[in-house]
């Protein structure tokens, strides 16, 4: 079974870093001023895993 991210909107703060560094992965819900994941499967899992280590909130992780 493969992981997939787990993104809890409501921790996020809206800072915009994981869209910055993983932008075909993450984006931002404009309304909402929340990350959202766009499509998990379109980068790869070093830039994932920069995104996580990035996040001030701490709201990105793995699900298996």
């Amino acid at each position: 079974m493969e992981r997939r991210i787990a993104l809890d909107e409501e921790c996020c703060l809206g800072c915009e870093t994981c869209v910055e560094l993983c932008p075909h992965v993450f984006a931002m819900d404009s309304d909402k001023e929340k990350a959202y994941v766009l499509d998990e499967a379109a980068g790869d899992e070093a830039c994932i895993e920069e995104a996580m280590a990035s996040c001030p909130a701490e709201c990105i992780s793995w699900e298996d």
